[in-house]
């Protein structure tokens, strides 16, 4: 479904996306907290990735250890080249990061 842009200079369409419900900052506890308050020092950001799983801190502690993995644990690929895919992915997807 589409609905029209907002907006009245423009005339786009706006696909609907996703809606995921999620621990929110100041709401969070325990592992997810802490995780929270890791990204937010180190990057100034918590990734929505991240937050996606909030809600079920148990999914958080299994994702977290596949990501770090993937994205830097040995592998037939760079760390240039895994970066690389994650940014054709993102920007497919219309993810700013």
């Amino acid at each position: 479904m589409k609905k029209n842009h907002s907006n009245s200079e423009s005339t786009a369409q706006i696909e609907d996306i996703a809606w995921i419900e999620t621990v929110h900052p100041e709401e969070a506890t325990g592992y997810v907290k802490s995780l929270y308050e890791g990204f937010q020092k180190q990057r100034g950001w918590i990734p929505n990735i991240l937050k996606s799983t909030s809600i079920r801190p148990d999914v958080t502690r299994g994702w977290v250890p596949l990501f770090n993995t993937l994205m830097y644990g040995p592998s037939g690929l760079t760390r240039s080249q895994k970066e690389m895919i994650a940014v054709v992915v993102s920007a497919g997807n219309q993810c700013h990061y």
